[in-house]
C-alpha cells in the first residue's frame, strides 16, 4: 500500500508548506484547512485499514504455512512421498515464497493457495513443461484436465482459450488431425481474434487434405470415436517400447497366463545345503519363468535396512548412466534417482548383506560391483535399460528368441567394464528397502512381467546365458514413484570368478 503511504506524505508536505507560507493570512482560508485535515484523517484511515487487512492476510498465510511446516517435519519422508505434498512444497518455494515477499514490499494481494488437489493453474502449468519437453501426449492429458476444471466452474486466471491453444497443437503432433481441426474451431469460437489460431486452421485443414489424398489416414470412424473421447487416446500403431513400458506401469499388459502361472512355485531355499543357510533358509518364490526371475522373502531386515539408509543417506548424489558412445559416466533425464556406492569396510551389516547374497546366489563376490543404494522420490523413475553391457550386434542372435529387431533404439556399446577387469554382468540382484503405496514397480516391456516393491525381499536374475551373450529379454524399467518414498540397492555380479560356478553351457541359450 505504498500509494497511500506516498500520497499522505505528499498531501502533507503541500499542505504545510500552504500553512507556513500564508497561516495568518485570512482567518476564511484558514477554515478551508479544516476540510483538508478532514481529508487527511480520511485518508489515514484507509491507510490503516488496507495495513490491516494486508497484516491479516500475512497472518493468515503465516498461520496456514506454521500448520504446513508442523505436519512436514513431523514426518518428512511420509509428507514427500504423497505427490501432491511435494510438488505444492516445490511450488511454494519457487514461487509462493516470492508472492509473499511481494505482498510485503509491494503490497500486492496475490497470496498462495493452500488446497488439497491441483488447481487450475497446476494442472495447466505442468501440461507447458510436458509441451517444451516435446512431450505432446502428456500435454494433451493436462491441458484436458485444464479445460475440465474450467468447465466445472473454477476461478482462474487461465482461460479455455489458452489450454484449447497448447491441446489442439499437441493433438496435431500426435496425428490426429481430424480433432486437432475441430480444437482449432473451438478455440477461434471462444476467440475470434486469435490470429495463430486462424493460422493454425488453415494449416491443420491443408495437412489433413494431403492425408486424405494420399490415403495415409486411418478409418474416418476411429477419428470420429476419437474426437468424441473426453480423453484423448495415442493413434493406433503408435505403441513404442515406452508405451509398453507405462502400460506395465499402470498395471495392463501384464502377460503371465494362468498357464505360465502353473509353472510358478514356492520353496525353502538352501542352495545346495548351504552351511548358513541350512539352518535358515531362505523363502523363494518364482516371480517369472523365462527368463527365470525369482523373489526371495525376508532377505533383509528392517534393522538392516535402516543401517544402510542411514549410512547411504550423507553421500546420496545424482544417480548416473553409462553414456555408449563414450563409456563415460553421466546423469540423464531418463534416471532421476539419487545414489550411494557402500563398500564392506563402510559397515559390518554391509559385509553381512553382500556375504548373504553370495550364500543365496553360489556365486563369487569378490569380483562384484559394491552395493548401490539408490533412493526415488516421487517421480523418481528410470526408463527402460540393460544392466549389461552389449557388445557388437550378432544376427546369429535373432535365433535366441530375444526379438532384437524389435529394438529399434539397440545400440552397441564399448566395453564398459574394460577397466574393472571383471567382465560384464552377470546378473542382478535388487534388494527392496521399502514398501511403495503407488507406482515404483520393476517391469519387463519385453515380456510383459511387472514385480512389485515389497521391503525386506529381493528379486534376483541372469542378465548373460551361461555362454557370456546377453539376454536381452531382461531389459528393464523402474517406473514412476506416485505416492511414497522407494529405496532400494543393487548387487550387481560380474563374470569373472564364476567359472566353475557357472560354468558355460553347451548351447548359446543355456
Amino acid at each position: 500500500m505504498k500509494h497511500w503511504a506516498l500520497f499522505l506524505l505528499l498531501a502533507i508536505g503541500c499542505y504545510v508548506w500552504q500553512i507556513e507560507a500564508e497561516f495568518f493570512t485570512s482567518i476564511g482560508q484558514m477554515t478551508d484547512l479544516i476540510y483538508v485535515e478532514k481529508d487527511l484523517v480520511k485518508s489515514l484511515k484507509e491507510y490503516i485499514k488496507a495495513e490491516e487487512s494486508k497484516l491479516t492476510e500475512i497472518k493468515s498465510w503465516a498461520e496456514k504455512l506454521d500448520q504446513l511446516t508442523h505436519n512436514s517435519t513431523s514426518d518428512p519422508e511420509g509428507y514427500l512421498g504423497h505427490p501432491v505434498n511435494a510438488y505444492k512444497l516445490m511450488k511454494r518455494l519457487n514461487t509462493d515464497w516470492l508472492k509473499l515477499e511481494s505482498l510485503v514490499l509491494q503490497q500486492t494481494s496475490d497470496g498462495a493457495q493452500h488446497v488439497s488437489t491441483l488447481s487450475v493453474e497446476d494442472c495447466f502449468e505442468l501440461g507447458k513443461i510436458a509441451y517444451s519437453d516435446g512431450d505432446y501426449y502428456h500435454t494433451v492429458l493436462w491441458m484436458q484436465q485444464t479445460l475440465k476444471q474450467l468447465e466445472e466452474g473454477e476461478a482462474s486466471p487461465v482461460t479455455q482459450a489458452e489450454a484449447l491453444d497448447y491441446l489442439s497443437y499437441s493433438v496435431y503432433q500426435m496425428g490426429d488431425m481430424h480433432r486437432a481441426v475441430d480444437l482449432t474451431k473451438r478455440l477461434i469460437a471462444i476467440d475470434p481474434t486469435h490470429v495463430r489460431a486462424k493460422t493454425n486452421l488453415h494449416y491443420f485443414k491443408k495437412s489433413l487434405e494431403e492425408e486424405v489424398k494420399s490415403d495415409q489416414t486411418r478409418d474416418e470412424e476411429f477419428y470420429q470415436s476419437q474426437s468424441k473421447k473426453e480423453v484423448y487416446m495415442q493413434p493406433e500403431n503408435y505403441l513404442t517400447e515406452r508405451d509398453s513400458y507405462e502400460a506395465l506401469c499402470r498395471g495392463e499388459g501384464i502377460k503371465m497366463t494362468t498357464r505360465r502361472q502353473r509353472k510358478l512355485f514356492c520353496r525353502y531355499h538352501n542352495n545346495n545345503k548351504h552351511p548358513r543357510l541350512i539352518i535358515a533358509p531362505l523363502k523363494e518364490e518364482d516371480e517369472w519363468d523365462s527368463p527365470r526371475i525369482v523373489r526371495y522373502h525376508e532377505m533383509l531386515s528392517d534393522a538392516e535396512i535402516e543401517k544402510i539408509k542411514e549410512i547411504a543417506k550423507p553421500v546420496l548424489a545424482r544417480a548416473t548412466v553409462r553414456d555408449p558412445k563414450t563409456g563415460v559416466l553421466t546423469v540423464a533425464n531418463y534416471r532421476v534417482s539419487k545414489s550411494a556406492w557402500l563398500g564392506d569396510d563402510e559397515d559390518p551389516v554391509v559385509s553381512r548383506v553382500n556375504q548373504r547374497i553370495g550364500d543365496v546366489t553360489g556365486l563369487e563376490m569378490e569380483t562384484a560391483e559394491l552395493l548401490q543404494v539408490a533412493n526415488y522420490g516421487v517421480g523418481g523413475q528410470y526408463e527402460p535399460h540393460f544392466d549389461f553391457s552389449r557388445r557388437p550386434f550378432d544376427s546369429s542372435l535373432a535365433t535366441l528368441g530375444n526379438r532384437l529387431a524389435t529394438f529399434l533404439n539397440y545400440k552397441e556399446e564399448p566395453d564398459a567394464f574394460r577397466e574393472l577387469g571383471t567382465g560384464n554382468r552377470l546378473a542382478t540382484m535388487l534388494n527392496y528397502m521399502s514398501d511403495v503405496p503407488a507406482g515404483g514397480a520393476t517391469v519387463f516391456p519385453d515380456f510383459g512381467a511387472a514385480i512389485y516393491p515389497k521391503k525386506g525381499t529381493a528379486v534376483f536374475w541372469y542378465n548373460l546365458f551361461k555362454s557370456g551373450e546377453g539376454d536381452y529379454r531382461t531389459r528393464h524399467a523402474a517406473c514412476p514413484v506416485l505416492v511414497g518414498s522407494k529405496w532400494v540397492s543393487n548387487k550387481w555380479i560380474h563374470e569373472r570368478g564364476q567359472e566353475f560356478k557357472r560354468p558355460c553351457g553347451l548351447t548359446e541359450v543355456d
